[in-house]
């Protein structure tokens, strides 16, 4: 769908330049910004794509006019790879929990011991908070993007009660904790909801940041109070029939 947006872009701008209605450069890669970002809009791609199509061939042209060093193209893929490695497949950018959401969090847990699992964890701001306020309980946060995961482990060492492992989310098992917490995409909360019927014990609670299960009523909604208006989407696994 990007590149389909990028040649919309260059054939609108062709189209645009032929009919003498934009001349020059500058006019020119900013009308072919300005409709790729529309193409991509209309093709239902993320909000965070439409930036992208915007700032794409005015940076291309800036770089070239400017003579930029082709290792500086090199080395911002591989720091854009090393943060958000294969979220172009699962479509799960790098979100970061708050604070404020982190105290709600805390107050879902049990009483007792817990289990708590994080999954697409990023850098361990949800855990780090926990962790330090309920030391009998155990956390474990899972993160695929290499950057965001090391620099959890860097942060959370000391935290004898934390635990960040490098993996995708789907390939960990949740089988044994009593609490999972996801702040993910819309895209693959029904994947997340079919494992967690198919994994978690009776009695066990989902909770996913700001998108909820399609399809699937929550047993209670939290309002946090911050900037972002966040809503944590709570399943209760007892009251649910699991998936087939």
């Amino acid at each position: 769908m990007a590149l389909v947006a990028q040649l919309a872009g260059c054939a609108g701008a062709y189209a645009l330049a032929r009919t003498g209605l934009v001349t020059g450069l500058w006019p020119l890669v900013l009308s072919q910004a300005g409709i790729a970002a529309l193409a991509s809009g209309m093709l239902g791609s993320a909000r965070w794509w439409l930036l992208i199509h915007l700032l794409f061939l005015p940076m291309a042209v800036m770089a070239h006019r400017f003579a930029l060093d082709p290792a500086w193209y090199l080395a911002a893929f591989v720091a854009l790879l090393l943060i958000y490695w294969t979220s172009f497949r699962t479509q799960v950018p790098l979100y970061l929990s708050n604070a404020a959401t982190a105290a709600a969090v805390l107050r879902l847990l049990p009483d007792e011991p817990a289990r708590v699992l994080d999954i697409g964890a990023g850098t361990g701001t949800l855990l780090r908070p926990l962790a330090r306020t309920r030391p009998d309980c155990s956390f474990v946060g899972v993160e695929l993007a290499p950057a965001p995961w090391l620099l959890g482990r860097a942060l959370c060492a000391g935290i004898p009660n934390v635990t960040l492992e490098r993996s995708d989310l789907f390939a960990h098992s949740w089988a044994h904790y009593d609490v999972v917490y996801a702040f993910l995409s819309p895209v693959p909360m029904a994947a997340v909801w079919h494992k967690a019927c198919a994994e978690m014990r009776p009695g066990s609670l989902l909770v996913s940041n700001s998108f909820p299960v399609p399809d699937c009523e929550a047993d209670f909604v939290i309002d946090v109070n911050d900037r972002r208006r966040t809503r944590l989407h709570a399943y209760r696994i007892s009251s649910r029939p699991h998936a087939s």
